[in-house]
């Protein structure tokens, strides 16, 4: 679904709420606490400050909870309509660079920046990978990168002082994209994420010359000879079927949505919008991106405020 499909098809609240039940519970309601499929509907027939005028009953005797659709989701406790949501989930799903809070705020119209910014966290909460996924096999592409900047006062005399969080991204050919928040990018640290993401029956595994690099593969138990590193300090990029151009790609993507739409991100987030970067590369091609991020939003626990400002931001 495009914009255009959303504002004329989920146009009221009373679509919305019908689209996120016939997503969230294809074969029928069920208990958002208990998951009984014994429900009952309860209709509010006057106004209430309370906008959800759908409201189930669970009859399970030892539950007996009220819940709504929205109960136990992204939009769990939220002012804003359903009808904006929508429109910000296919706005950041279709956002080939990112969708920045302020951006969405003006889209919105919403009244304060902090709301934009908690919701468009939320949705990456969403996209998050929670699930046990296949370890990535064939031709995997392994590169990493380091994003960052300069903060002011931090240096021994006064001076900016550079700050870098590293990323490392694995990209199987013809497969899934995967991005990691990495504390470094020593040989332990790549060796951890090849063993949990990559199976040791790869048919081989392609890196820049980066030393760490073969040392990782030793400690990740893959063998030496799937192991094909490309030259990039002499200027090779392509070398027969040797290159980490898919991986570089989507690193691209991600650095021009730091440079020209965010700006500046923290270390605290970055893993948010790793995880929105890798979830939209991984459906560029979907027919139905819109129900799909509409199923995760369902299916994710509420991010509140407080949680994303409770520890101190390190902005680079």
């Amino acid at each position: 679904m495009n914009l255009i499909d959303i504002a004329q098809e989920l146009g009221t609240e009373e679509q919305c709420f019908a689209f996120l039940e016939s997503q969230r519970w294809p074969a029928g309601v069920r208990c958002a606490v208990c998951g009984c499929e014994r429900i009952s509907r309860i209709t509010r027939k006057t106004p209430s400050k309370n906008k959800r005028a759908q409201l189930y009953q669970c009859l399970e005797s030892t539950c007996k909870q009220q819940f709504s659709v929205t109960s136990g989701t992204i939009f769990h406790d939220s002012r804003i309509p359903l009808t904006k949501w929508f429109l910000a989930a296919s706005l950041v799903m279709d956002a080939k660079k990112g969708m920045s809070a302020k951006q969405l705020q003006r889209h919105l119209g919403l009244k304060s920046y902090q709301t934009a910014w908690h919701m468009v966290h939320r949705i990456r909460e969403a996209m998050t990978a929670t699930e046990n996924r296949p370890k990535l096999d064939g031709i995997v592409e392994i590169d990493e990168m380091l994003v960052g900047g300069y903060a002011e006062g931090l240096g021994s005399a006064g001076y900016s002082h550079r700050i870098k969080e590293a990323v490392v991204g694995m990209k199987q050919r013809g497969g899934e994209l995967r991005f990691f928040h990495a504390e470094d990018v020593k040989s332990g640290t790549l060796a951890k994420f090849v063993e949990e993401n990559v199976s040791r029956s790869v048919e081989a595994v392609m890196t820049d010359e980066m030393g760490a690099y073969p040392k990782a593969m030793i400690k990740a138990r893959i063998h030496g000879s799937k192991h094909k590193r490309i030259n990039h300090s002499k200027g090779v990029y392509v070398d027969g079927n040797v290159t980490t151009n898919g991986v570089e790609s989507a690193f691209s993507l991600f650095k021009r949505g730091i440079i020209g739409n965010f700006h500046r991100v923290s270390a605290k987030h970055i893993h948010r919008y790793l995880s929105e970067f890798e979830y939209r590369f991984n459906r560029r091609n979907a027919q139905d991106k819109f129900s799909q991020v509409i199923i995760r939003t369902a299916q994710t626990s509420p991010l509140t405020y407080r949680d994303l400002i409770s520890e101190p931001e390190t902005p680079f």
